[in-house]
This record gives C-alpha cells, sequence and structure tokens, in this order.
C-alpha cells in the first residue's frame, strides 16, 4: 500500500510514501523501548535542554513548516506559522513546568513518610488527524517525552511528509535515537501497534467513531486511552451582548483553518430580539472573506483537506436545505482545481437538520434562533458532543455561571472563542471524549501515579 500526500489546493500529489511492514513497525517499537529504557533516567534539566531546542527549531524554521503544513492539508498559510509558533510554546511551556508537575508530592498519613510519585510508564502511541498536523503531535509530545516516555506517531495518510519532518526535529534537536518515531502506516494496521505489548497507551484525536474503535481495542487489554474527538460546539449570543465582539469571535472561531477543527463554533445560538442584526453582521463578513491560494498570506479560506471532505460537507448542506434551513450566501462547489467550498451561512437552522446534529466540518456557519435565554441554553446543549461552548454577554457575573454550571463541555470561554491553551486542561465530555491534554492534568495522564508508603 502507498500512502499519497496530495495538495489539496491543486490536487497534485506532493509525494508518496510505502507502507512499512508489520516486521517493520515491530522493530520500530523494539527500538523505541530500548530508548525508552535510557531516556526515563535522565534528569528534568537534561529533557528541559532538549525539549527547548525543539522549540528553538520550530520558531528558526516556522517559514519552512508553515509551507509544509499548507502545501500538504491546504491550511492558510499565515494561520501555518502560527501553529508552528504555538509547537514551540507548548515545548517550552513543559521544558520549564515538568520537573513541578511531576514533583513528588508529601502525603500526611500515621506512616514516617508517604508520598505520591509520578513515574513514566513507556511508550504512549499518538494516533493523529490532518487538521492540525503540527500542533496536536507536539501536545501530546511535549509532556509524554519530558514525563520520561517514549512516543510514537500513527499520523493521518494524507499529512506524512509533516510526520516525517516532527520526527526529523527531534532528531536535530539531539533526543536520543528512536525515541519518537513516525510509523508509516494506514488505520487498518493500528490495531496490531495497539496490541504490541511494548506500547503502554494509546491518545487520539479524530472522529467519534475512530476513537470508539481505538478505546475498545485498548480496553480490551487494559491500556490507558485519552481521547479528543469531534464536536459541535455552540455559541450563544445573549440579548444583551456586544454583537460587534460577538460577531469578530464567532467567525474567528467558526472559519479558523477553513472550518476544519473540534473546536470550531459549529452553532450560533441566537435570542430572537437580536438575531436580525447578528445575522445581517455575520452575513456580511462571511461574504467579505476571501478564498484562494492558501500560500497567499491575504487569504482567509483556503481549500478543504480534499474532494471527499468538500462533497460530504456540501450534501449535509443541501440536507438541511431541503429540511428547511435558508441559504444566505455560498452553498455553491466552485470549478476545480482545488477541494474548494466557500464561506457558507445557512440560517433558520433547527433540529432534526444535519446543520444542527451532526459535526459540519468546514467553513460554514449556522444561525439557530431562540426565543429566549433558557431556550437558548437548552438548544446549546441539546447535542451528543461537549467538546467547546461559549457565551456573549454584557453582564460577565452571569456568564460566568451559564459557562460554570450550564453549559456542557470539557471547555467553556465567555465573550471570545474556544480555543486551546497549553497552561489550560483542554478535553470533552459525551462523544467529544475522556481524559485532559495541556497543563499540568495533561502531563499526568501517562505516568505512573505512584503511593510510596515507607514505615
Amino acid at each position: 500500500m502507498t500512502l499519497r500526500s496530495v495538495n489539496p489546493a491543486t490536487g497534485n500529489t506532493l509525494q508518496s510514501f510505502v507502507e512499512m511492514t508489520e516486521d517493520e513497525v515491530n522493530a520500530i517499537i523494539e527500538s523505541v523501548h530500548g530508548a525508552f529504557n535510557g531516556w526515563r533516567k535522565t534528569s528534568f534539566s537534561f529533557r528541559a535542554e532538549r525539549m527547548k531546542e525543539v522549540a528553538h527549531l520550530l520558531r528558526d524554521r516556522k517559514e519552512e513548516f508553515g509551507t509544509l503544513m499548507t502545501e500538504e492539508m491546504g491550511k492558510p498559510y499565515k494561520q501555518s506559522i502560527a501553529e508552528a509558533e504555538k509547537c514551540a510554546w507548548v515545548c517550552e511551556y513543559y521544558a520549564d513546568n515538568a520537573e513541578k508537575f511531576l514533583a513528588n508530592k508529601d502525603i500526611a498519613t500515621e506512616a514516617s513518610d508517604s508520598f505520591v510519585s509520578y513515574q513514566p510508564i513507556g511508550i504512549v502511541l499518538a494516533v493523529m488527524p490532518w487538521n492540525f498536523p503540527f500542533w496536536q503531535v507536539f501536545r501530546f509530545a511535549a509532556p509524554a517525552l519530558m514525563a520520561g516516555n517514549a512516543g510514537i506517531l500513527k499520523h493521518a495518510s494524507n499529512v506524512q511528509v509533516c510526520a516525517q519532518a516532527i520526527e526529523d526535529i527531534f532528531t536535530a534537536a539531539d533526543f536520543p535515537d528512536n525515541l519518537f518515531k513516525n510509523l508509516v502506516i494506514g488505520s487498518d494496521k493500528v490495531e496490531n501497534v495497539i496490541k504490541n505489548p511494548l506500547v503502554k497507551a494509546v491518545t487520539l484525536t479524530g472522529s467519534t467513531p475512530a476513537g470508539k474503535a481505538v478505546a475498545s481495542l485498548a480496553g480490551s487489554m487494559l491500556k490507558k486511552t485519552v481521547l479528543e474527538l469531534g464536536g459541535s460546539d455552540p455559541y450563544v449570543i445573549l440579548e444583551d451582548a456586544d454583537l460587534d465582539q460577538a460577531v469578530n469571535a464567532c467567525i474567528t472561531g467558526r472559519m479558523l483553518n477553513t472550518g476544519q477543527s473540534c473546536i470550531a463554533a459549529k452553532r450560533f445560538i441566537v435570542v430572537e430580539p437580536c438575531r436580525p442584526e447578528f445575522t445581517d453582521k455575520v452575513a456580511k463578513k462571511i461574504k467579505n472573506m476571501n478564498m484562494g491560494d492558501p500560500l497567499d498570506l491575504t487569504i482567509d479560506i483556503g481549500p478543504m483537506v480534499n474532494i471527499s471532505a468538500r462533497d460530504e460537507l456540501h450534501q449535509q448542506v443541501i440536507a438541511s436545505l431541503e429540511k428547511g434551513a435558508v441559504l444566505v450566501t455560498g452553498g455553491i462547489i466552485p470549478e476545480p482545481p482545488g477541494s474548494f467550498y466557500p464561506p457558507t451561512l445557512l440560517v433558520d437552522v433547527t433540529p432534526g437538520m444535519p446543520a444542527f446534529d451532526d459535526e459540519l466540518f468546514g467553513p460554514v456557519a449556522v444561525i439557530i434562533t431562540a426565543k429566549d435565554e433558557q431556550q437558548a441554553l437548552e438548544l446549546a446543549n441539546q447535542t451528543k458532543f461537549g467538546l467547546g461552548a461559549a457565551v456573549f454577554t454584557a453582564d460577565v457575573k452571569k456568564g460566568k455561571k451559564i459557562a460554570v454550571e450550564v453549559l456542557e463541555a470539557g471547555s467553556c470561554f465567555v465573550n471570545d472563542f474556544v480555543k486551546s491553551d497549553p497552561r489550560l486542561p483542554f478535553g470533552g465530555i459525551k462523544e467529544s471524549g475522556y481524559g485532559r491534554e495541556l497543563s499540568e492534568f495533561g502531563i499526568h495522564e501517562f505516568v505512573n501515579i505512584k503511593s510510596v508508603v515507607v514505615q
């Protein structure tokens, strides 16, 4: 089997990769385990030096890596550069904080000494998606490696150029040989990797069906998993909201990465009194967005990742229109080349439509009207997902209360769009997954939290 990297803006093949055999994969896992046995004994200061060198390389070569991301999966170039910089940030964050996060914690008991110790567990397998081809990897790798673990990457088949570049970064930063390795394999080979006894845990970012499959398999072997899955993030706009602020946040949150993000703003739920003005402002901004060559720094919307994803999104739009949604702008597939889909706005969306019930993974904004605040919040939680959510209101105290007590999601923002931050835990509930990445919580996911008692 051959894995192909295709430029979604042109349809041209960038590079092809021959899939590794099972023997080759097993040999790599053996070599990574060997590297782990040495790495686990190193000091935090030594690991931090290497991780800071990774950060330096990411910043120093951000234009190069940005070009790789843009050419391979279509992300607007300015966003690709920002992604490389964010990866440097997460590496520095864990280089600076891992020792503190994993320091022994004294616990008072009847014993003469009792404490909690955090020890590495071994090889962590990361099954990663294409939409943030660098960030998704580094937000797992930085804490996992700083904790003393080793990593193997099963990246999406269509971003193998990025996957190899990431492995090369760790090599260039003088990490031990084979401590972090990329596996050039398709999804059908993941099962055997999980079954390998040297693989101790799995982290996956991807679709809910993929997460369920991996969790089921890993669970049958009692291997720890962290899953960050799909989302249908609601953004609730209350009557007293600053509409310009809300519109800017909603459009940014919806259209970032051409709308191909698990935490994109997928449903704008607006109370009736401000719905007409909000709709007009959203429509104007969407109509003024520029779509085209993602390497052009003036472009807002690049191509979707491939033709299949674009066509699936279009069918969701068509099905929603057939059920009563109204198309304000967009919704027409442009002429080739490339897998482009225009920034689109649907209004009068209600439960029962794909635009409400399902995840629309592309540049389609959806406006849902609520008669009042209570119904708006009920509609926000009327979803199988629970990754992110936001509420917009001039009453910050009320906004906090809604974020804490009402909205059902792993991350809730007040008067801003949802985004990840190395300092804050990130993850979902319901069918958006479980476990947490980033912050102190993220580095504790893949360690042995060991109680030590001395009499």
